[in-house]
């Protein structure tokens, strides 16, 4: 059986009673499928978005353990939190600036909470410049102190990263940028086995979720993962 076809074997018992999903492969149970997709073709979508679903969440399970370990001091939150939440995201990245301040929000009223942040520089030649000043910035242990700041300067330019790095007290001479393009390579293999496409994207359990989130979406996505 083909993979796309697959998720189908249900809904073919379904159509042609108890035990004849075992004969999907006859003339006359592949026509009553072929018919009733044809006049149902949401039953395509619906059967291929929970396949995707089930794969995913199976990579995540897979990848968890370098998922939720933060390089250095990119974390947040509690770091003995019971839920993590992965935040990938791009310095140039408006969406990720704009969900600032709720992952400040999820961080004050969940006090279980642990927020890991990863570097995905995909947007501009200046989202890498500024990804390796953050890992300079974790390296040192200011982290947030840096990713706040430069978030607040606007637009990334060597201008605004120098200017947030003084601000956050980050010493920016003799980068690593060997280490530092090595955690970004990790990042993008990472973002390529979950199926990653832009930022910000989260994992959260067994969850991706694409795109700026609301705090409501987040903790429901908490509470499940905390359910599971």
């Amino acid at each position: 059986m083909t993979r796309w076809l697959m998720p189908f074997a249900a809904l073919a018992g379904s159509l042609v009673g108890g035990g004849t999903v075992y004969a999907l492969g006859t003339r006359s149970s592949g026509e009553m499928v072929r018919t009733y997709l044809l006049a149902h073709p949401e039953v395509i979508t619906e059967a291929m978005d929970q396949l995707r679903l089930r794969e995913s969440g199976q990579a995540v399970a897979a990848l968890r353990p370098m998922l939720e370990k933060p390089y250095a001091s990119a974390i947040a939150g509690n770091p003995r939190g019971d839920v993590t939440v992965v935040e990938f995201f791009d310095y140039n990245c408006t969406y990720c600036r704009a969900s600032l301040p709720t992952i400040a929000r999820l961080i004050a009223s969940d006090p279980k909470v642990r927020v890991v942040f990863r570097e995905l520089p995909i947007l501009a030649e200046s989202s890498r410049t500024a990804a390796r000043a953050s890992m300079a910035a974790a390296r040192q242990g200011k982290f947030t102190a840096f990713h706040d700041s430069l978030y607040a300067q606007g637009p990334v330019t060597d201008a605004t990263i120098a200017t947030a790095a003084k601000k956050a007290g980050v010493t920016l001479a003799n980068l690593d940028e060997r280490a530092a393009d090595a955690e970004i390579g990790r990042n993008y293999a990472l973002a390529g086995k979950l199926g990653l496409t832009g930022t910000p994207a989260w994992v959260i359990g067994n969850r991706v979720l694409s795109g700026a989130q609301p705090l409501d979406q987040l903790q429901a996505a908490i509470a499940e993962a905390r359910a599971s």
